[in-house]
């Protein structure tokens, strides 16, 4: 693989990193979103109980996510530091999806068991895969501009992945003629199950087949990760990016968790599905026009934009009430101009500060930021899933029934003014972002330097040597 500052990724090697993503994202909205309201509605388990087992398992992937990125960059086989994990990894993934997907028909305290079992080996399974693979993407290329269109790509496929997954439920229900009773729920996360799990191992494999890594050498990490996370604590660069994104990404987590919630209670629509796709679509349509904008901008200038739009338009939800589901529409489709943004800039940051990294302490760690980069997407998708329904299950939220008015309260300010609270926050903290263009081109240049054993400046400390 070309190891210079300038490669041009081939489109079709582009496509085939990007489709794992797409299968993958069966993993967002269908646990985040369908799952949580059919073990509650349909199996029967204690919607606080659950939310309290989801959260939990975002505790444990902060002690699994940076593990397996740690592993992942000391790791020295024949097929790479990367692929073999995402080459078994995949076929657990699937095995735990389904297993998942088709609780037993047992007491309430066995299904609640089996829900926890189950959630806990799917996001071991999940780490062991999306970790290594995203830590590919930042030595695919070096160049700016190619890896905002590289992760834009991969992103895109994770978007349309998720829009794939959130019209399955409905999809798989027409094509095999299911019922809306329990016995039709159960069969339409069985055969979602099916379908997706081959699909899944597929992609994997072939995104191993294709991709190579880098040679292994001297330049891959050495240092332990005690003394890793606290070189990464010093990187300045990747500490806003990382605050800053997580915090954005609570408050985008929180709808994706509660919309069936706030659509059913709030709205008093049936709609969900069809908001849910406009949104995806939304976001899918307007992502090149972002790769392009980011192109001519710098990446910062359009990740603030992004987030400005995102949350502009969401703000407006938390006043609406029944017979509103066409304005609502209208908000959504303002909303969803500048989601697909806030998910591919962020990646393609990243991978910049991880060249920083490289520039401080001479080592390729992508496992470790990735993993950290992890913890924050998981933690981020806990507090949305594990706060918003325990905080609905407090107030007094019942199944199937009218909601109180303090229920119709809290999931107007949950579903809207948290988020965008929490996005006008993530934006002022990424305005002190600091890498552009220029400057990355100088933490490159400085990069070959200091390889020749030559002393270099640090581009974002002029008065700092690095012998």
């Amino acid at each position: 693989m070309p190891d210079h500052a300038t490669y041009r990724v081939p489109i079709l090697k582009k496509i085939v990193y990007a489709l794992p993503a797409f299968f993958l994202a069966v993993v967002g909205i269908p646990v985040y979103v369908y799952i949580p309201k059919f073990y509650t509605d349909v199996v029967g388990v204690n919607i606080a109980l659950l939310g309290y087992i989801l959260f939990s398992v975002r505790i444990f992937d902060a002690v699994t996510d940076p593990a397996l990125g740690y592993l992942s960059d000391r790791t020295r086989t024949r097929m790479g530091r990367r692929r073999p994990y995402i080459a078994v990894g995949s076929v657990f993934v699937a095995l735990t999806m389904f297993l998942l997907f088709n609780p037993p028909r047992v007491s309430a305290s066995l299904e609640t068991a089996w829900f926890a079992g189950c959630i806990y080996a799917l996001f071991l399974c999940w780490t062991a895969v999306v970790v290594p693979y995203e830590s590919l993407g930042p030595e695919i290329t070096f160049d700016y501009n190619e890896r905002t269109s590289l992760f834009g790509m991969r992103d895109g496929f994770l978007i349309a992945g998720t829009l794939a997954a959130a019209s399955s439920p409905a999809l798989v229900q027409w094509l095999f003629g299911l019922a809306g009773d329990a016995d039709g729920e159960r069969a339409k996360f069985f055969w979602i199950a099916v379908i997706y799990a081959p699909l899944l191992i597929g992609s994997c494999w072939w995104c191993v087949l294709v991709i190579k890594e880098h040679p292994q050498g001297p330049k891959f990490q050495t240092s332990s990760i005690r003394r890793g996370l606290r070189e990464i604590g010093r990187n300045r660069p990747f500490l806003i990016l990382l605050i800053a994104y997580t915090i954005s990404a609570i408050g985008n987590n929180l709808p994706a968790t509660l919309i069936l919630y706030y659509v059913e209670y709030v709205l008093h629509s049936k709609m969900a599905d069809a908001f849910l796709l406009l949104y995806f679509i939304t976001g899918i349509l307007f992502l090149p026009g972002w790769i392009i904008i980011a192109r001519r901008t710098g990446k910062k200038a359009a990740w603030l934009a992004s987030m400005a739009i995102n949350t502009g338009a969401f703000i407006g939800v938390f006043f609406l009430g029944p017979g509103d589901a066409a304005i609502y529409g209208v908000l959504v489709f303002l909303s969803g101009i500048g989601f697909g943004a806030t998910l591919a800039i962020p990646s393609a940051i990243q991978a910049d500060v991880i060249d920083y990294d490289e520039l401080l302490t001479g080592e390729r760690r992508e496992g470790q930021y990735i993993g950290l980069w992890s913890i924050a997407k998981k933690l981020a998708a806990a507090v949305g899933v594990g706060a918003g329904l325990s905080i609905l299950g407090l107030v007094g939220y019942t199944p199937n029934v009218e909601q109180s008015e303090q229920v119709r309260l809290t999931l107007r300010a949950l579903y809207a003014l948290v988020p965008s609270l929490c996005n006008i926050i993530a934006f002022f903290i990424a305005l002190a972002y600091p890498i552009s263009s220029s400057i990355h081109k100088d933490i490159r240049t400085a990069i070959a330097q200091r390889q020749k054993g030559r002393p270099v400046t640090n581009p974002l400390k002029p008065a700092q040597t690095l012998a």
